[in-house]
């Protein structure tokens, strides 16, 4: 059975692609075949950071609509010939029910290891809905007050509905944020949140940089191992969080 994992966040802007990007690359890169889901409608953009811009020929509207299966509509990443994506609709208009992801994932999962779902920003029911068929939930967050209170009301919401296999990541870390009039520590926002620690990603421009360019995130890079440690601990791994205190 694979391990669908959902990466969510209360608020846009927070690196939720960009994780999943990131994610996926470093679980491909150990061994695993990865599939990520983009269900971020109208704000595709995991074909760009992955490096198949304009290579991607099927997406999740070809299986909403029936004229392709999902495994047909699934695109091979080239950087990593374990990782493949499931594009987003184009059309910001477009709806996908739990229903259709339920047998997207089942009709996929003997072929992945690894599924992660690229959640809609936001606290809305679909969201909600959608992210409770995951197997673990990732909770992202940045070091500012106000994704850190919605993150906080999501995981909250998350808890009600019954939903307690959350982790939560921190993205975009400074040493200049933390410690500031803004956020005095990083325990600061795991106990405001209150959901356990699974992994901290600093700022880093050359992540921004491959990203937008489509190609390989730098093996020097603080943010690849940042990534590869989280991939890590997803497995059961035990590592140190040492960039904890950024």
């Amino acid at each position: 059975m694979p391990k669908i994992i959902a990466v969510t966040s209360g608020k846009g802007g927070t690196g939720k692609s960009t994780v999943c990007a990131g994610l996926g690359y470093t679980l491909a890169k150990q061994g695993h075949r990865t599939l990520i889901i983009e269900l971020d409608f109208g704000l595709r953009c995991l074909d760009i950071m992955l490096g198949m811009g304009g290579e991607v020929n099927s997406d999740l509207s070809d299986v909403i609509s029936g004229k392709k299966s999902a495994l047909d509509a699934i695109t091979q990443v080239k950087m990593a010939s374990n990782l493949s994506i499931l594009c987003a609709p184009k059309n910001p208009f477009s709806t996908v029910t739990v229903e259709q992801i339920i047998d997207i994932c089942r009709s996929v999962k003997k072929y992945f290891e690894f599924i992660i779902i690229d959640t809609g920003a936001g606290i809305n029911s679909h969201v909600f809905d959608i992210v409770a068929q995951a197997n673990l939930i990732l909770i992202l967050t940045t070091p500012d007050p106000v994704c850190i209170r919605d993150a906080n009301m999501m995981s909250d919401e998350f808890y009600n509905r019954g939903n307690k296999s959350q982790r939560l990541i921190i993205n975009k870390v400074t040493n200049k944020i933390i410690g500031s009039s803004l956020v005095s520590n990083l325990d600061e926002i795991i106990d405001t949140i209150g959901v356990q620690l699974i992994g901290v990603i600093p700022e880093d421009f050359s992540l921004a940089v491959s990203m937008g360019k489509g190609q390989a995130i730098p093996t020097n890079s603080d943010s690849l191992r940042a990534f590869d440690a989280i991939s890590k601990r997803l497995q059961g791994d035990y590592i140190p969080l040492t960039i904890k205190n950024a």
